[in-house]
C-alpha cells in the first residue's frame, strides 16, 4: 500500500499512526505564516452522490487534511459547469478579483487569448523554485505546449493516452436479426434501417437507430471518415482549430459527411432533437433505457460503475453493447481524431496573489504517492494491486464507489493514469472499470488508438483562431444541426449560405493566416 494511502486511512479513522509520510513537499510550517485561501477551479458535472457536493466531498477534505492544513492554506474549490467551461471561465477571468487562483481549459485558443492579453502569470521561475515534481512528471515535451511567445503561461496536464473515440452497437439486436457487424458507412446504413423497421429491442416504436448529439464524440468519427486524402499543404492550410479540436469544415469530403447525416436524419434513423443535447444527457438516458441501437462516444464513457451501460443491463436483461470500428474512409482505414499529448491548460491568472501556493499545490499533486492515491482511492476498498497495477474491486461498498465520483477532475496534472508506457497506461485505465466490462473496455481503447489522425503542428499560434475560435465553434455546430435537419432539396442552399457566413465571420481570416504561416514554414 502506498504510504500516502496509509496516512489517509489513519487520518480518516482518527487513529494514531506511528509514522506518517511527509506530504508537505517542502511547504513551510503552518505556524510560520498567516493563513491564506487558495481558490481552485473544479469541473461540475452534476453527478455528486448523496452526502457530497462538488466543493465538499471525500477528496476535498483529504486535500485540506494533507496539503492545506500543514501549510496554513484553506483550499476552496470553485465549481464551473463542464459543458460551459469556456463561457464560465471567460466570466471569471473578466471579474478580476473573483477569479480562482488556479483555472484551466482544454481550449487552446482560449489559453492563447488570455496569454496574448497579458492576463496570465509567467510560471517559469515559480516552476524552477517550487515545481520539481511537476517538471519530472510533465517533461519539456509537454511543458512546451504551455508556452506562448516563449513564456511559460500554462502548465499542461500530461495525457496517459491520446485515443479518443470508438463506436458501439447493440450486439443482441444484431443477433436477434441475424445481421453481421457493419464494416463501413453503407453497411451501417442498412443496419440502422433494419433497427428502425424491425425494432429488435421491442421499444414500442421508440427505437432510435443512431444516437447523436452536438458533442464532438458523436459526430466526429462519422464526418472525418468522409474526408478525402490530403496533401501536406491542405492539412496545414485548410484545417481549422476551434478550441482544443481540429475541425474539417473546409476539407474536401466534409459536405459529403453532412449529406450522409442529412440522409439518416430525414429517414428517421437518428436522434430527432440531437441539436439540443450538448451535454449528452439525453444520449445517456436513451442508452440506459434500451432505445439506442448504435452510437459513437468517448471510448470509456459508457463503462463507469452505475453508468449508462450498467443501467442498461439493469433495465434490459441480456442487453449487450459491442465496441466496433465502422467508419472506413476511401483509403480503407478507420480514420478518427486523436488528442494532443497535453491535456488541459492549467493557468494562474495574473491577478492572483497566491501564485506560489498554486504551484505548491500542483507540485504536491504531482508527487507519485499523492497522484496515485487520488486517482485510485484506498487499497482494499477501491482497488487491489495486481502486478503493481491497481485493479478496481467489484465488491466496493456504496461509500467507496461514491468517494471516487470526481477524482478525474481533481487530479488535474494528469489526464489518465501514468505507468510508464501506453500499454500499461491502457491496462490500468481498463482496470478501473467493473470487471464485467474489462474485455469491452480493452477493445474500445484499442479502437480509439487505431488509425488516428494527429493534430497539425503549426509552428506558431494562429492569431485568427484565438480571436474567432470560440464564436466559430458555435457556427460550426450550427452548420451541423441545420444542414442535418434540412429538407433534402434544401440541403445545398443551406450548406452554402451557412459556410459563407462561417467564412465571413472569421473562417476566411483563419484560412489566410494558416496559408501565410505555411508559406513561411516552407521557405525556411
Amino acid at each position: 500500500m502506498p504510504a500516502i494511502a496509509m496516512a489517509l486511512i489513519c487520518s480518516l479513522l482518527l487513529a494514531a499512526c506511528s509514522s506518517k509520510p511527509d506530504t508537505q513537499g517542502g511547504g513551510s510550517n503552518a505556524g510560520e505564516k498567516e493563513r491564506v485561501t487558495l481558490k481552485v477551479e473544479i469541473f461540475d458535472r452534476g453527478n455528486s452522490p448523496k452526502g457530497y457536493t462538488i466543493t465538499d466531498n471525500y477528496w476535498s477534505r483529504w486535500v485540506q487534511e494533507n496539503f492545506g492544513a500543514p501549510r496554513g492554506i484553506d483550499v476552496q474549490y470553485v465549481p464551473v459547469p463542464r459543458s460551459e467551461e469556456v463561457e464560465k471561465l471567460n466570466v471569471l477571468m473578466a471579474s478580476g478579483g473573483g477569479v480562482p487562483d488556479i483555472v484551466f481549459t482544454y481550449d487552446t485558443n482560449t489559453f492563447n487569448r488570455y496569454a496574448k492579453q497579458d492576463g496570465l502569470t509567467d510560471l517559469k521561475e515559480l516552476l524552477d523554485q517550487h515545481g520539481p515534481n511537476l517538471k519530472k512528471l510533465l517533461g519539456d515535451d509537454v511543458l512546451d505546449y504551455g508556452k506562448y511567445d516563449n513564456k511559460q503561461f500554462a502548465i499542461p496536464a500530461r495525457r496517459s493516452n491520446t485515443g479518443k473515440y470508438a463506436s458501439f452497437i447493440r450486439k443482441d439486436w444484431l443477433e436477434k436479426l441475424n445481421l453481421p457487424i457493419p464494416q463501413n458507412a453503407d453497411e451501417l446504413y442498412e443496419t440502422l434501417k433494419a433497427f428502425k423497421e424491425k425494432d429488435p429491442g421491442a421499444t414500442g416504436g421508440q427505437v432510435i437507430p443512431m444516437g447523436m448529439t452536438i458533442a464532438s464524440a458523436q459526430y466526429e468519427p462519422l464526418l472525418w471518415s468522409f474526408i478525402k486524402p490530403l496533401t501536406e499543404e491542405e492539412r496545414y492550410t485548410l484545417t481549422q482549430q476551434l478550441g482544443s479540436n481540429e475541425y474539417p469544415v473546409l476539407l474536401p469530403g466534409f459536405k459529403d459527411g453532412l449529406r450522409f447525416m442529412n440522409k439518416l436524419y430525414n429517414e428517421g434513423l437518428m436522434s430527432r432533437d440531437f441539436g439540443l443535447d450538448k451535454d449528452k444527457k439525453k444520449l445517456g438516458e436513451d442508452i440506459a433505457t434500451g432505445k439506442l441501437g448504435f452510437f459513437s462516444e468517448d471510448d470509456i464513457n459508457i463503462f463507469y460503475e452505475n453508468g449508462s451501460y450498467d443501467s442498461l443491463q439493469n433495465n434490459v436483461p441480456g442487453a449487450v453493447i459491442e465496441p466496433i470500428d465502422v467508419y472506413k474512409n476511401e483509403e480503407g482505414i478507420y480514420a478518427k481524431p486523436q488528442y494532443a499529448p497535453n491535456g488541459m491548460y492549467i493557468m494562474i491568472p495574473k491577478s492572483s496573489e497566491r501564485a506560489v501556493e498554486a504551484i505548491q499545490y500542483l507540485d504536491w499533486m504531482a508527487q507519485e504517492d499523492v497522484l496515485f492515491t487520488i486517482q485510485n482511492g484506498v487499497e482494499g476498498e477501491n482497488y487491489e494491486l495486481v502486478d503493481g497495477i491497481p485493479v478496481t474491486k467489484n465488491d466496493q461498498t456504496e461509500e467507496a464507489i461514491n468517494r471516487m465520483f470526481n477524482v478525474g477532475d481533481l487530479a488535474i496534472v494528469s489526464n489518465g493514469k501514468q505507468f510508464g508506457s501506453l500499454e500499461k497506461n491502457l491496462q490500468a485505465r481498463a482496470y478501473q472499470f467493473p470487471q464485467k466490462f474489462l474485455e469491452q473496455v480493452t477493445k474500445a481503447q484499442q479502437i480509439a488508438n487505431t488509425d488516428t489522425i494527429p493534430l497539425v503542428p503549426m509552428p506558431r499560434p494562429i492569431e485568427a483562431q484565438t480571436k474567432f475560435g470560440t464564436a466559430l465553434l458555435d457556427k460550426f455546430n450550427e452548420i451541423i444541426v441545420k444542414t442535418t435537419m434540412a429538407k433534402p432539396d434544401q440541403f445545398d442552399s443551406i450548406y452554402e449560405s451557412m459556410l459563407e457566413d462561417y467564412m465571413r465571420n472569421g473562417g476566411q481570416a483563419i484560412l489566410d493566416e494558416r496559408k501565410a504561416v505555411y508559406e513561411e514554414m516552407k521557405s525556411k
